[in-house]
């Protein structure tokens, strides 16, 4: 079954509508982040989209394992797992600024609704290569759905 397509203007309005409804006291039901960290790890996949060099590339090992075990998990329709684990860029640990990493959030998820199926056609991922517009819609709505659930959002 096809996920929800991020790219279209209701859905994304529908996922920032999920993430409004966030404060910073919002409880996990599972995980060891608190909803600020949540937020800043969900913006990192936007960062790796829409800020090059913040994270490093993969080196060329790494890469290969990127693109031959972990994209198939990342982009494919199924759910991801309570509690996997998290890659290293990934990982928040500090204390974070919950206003500034939702309104963060919105903006990236907003943009890239804007700039649309087209723009993220056979476009370059950080880790994976060339991905399609399908594979971007479901790494993007997949990860957002999974944390924003993790919420109660």
């Amino acid at each position: 079954m096809a996920l929800p397509n991020i790219f279209k203007k209701d859905v994304s309005v529908e996922v920032v509508q999920r993430v409004k409804q966030l404060t910073p006291d919002t409880i996990p039901s599972w995980g060891k982040m608190n909803v600020a960290q949540m937020l800043a790890h969900c913006n990192v996949t936007y960062e790796m989209v829409y800020e090059e060099n913040k994270h490093p590339k993969p080196g060329f090992f790494m890469k290969l394992i990127l693109k031959n075990v972990v994209k198939k998990i990342v982009t494919n329709e199924t759910p991801f797992k309570k509690n996997g684990q998290t890659a290293p860029p990934f990982l928040i640990t500090d204390i974070r600024d919950f206003e500034a990493e939702k309104n963060r959030l919105i903006q990236h998820i907003e943009k890239t609704q804007e700039l649309g199926e087209n723009h993220f056609e056979n476009k370059e991922s950080h880790s994976f290569g060339q991905l399609n517009s399908t594979e971007w819609n479901n790494m993007f709505y997949k990860h957002l759905d999974h944390h924003l659930t993790q919420f109660g959002v």
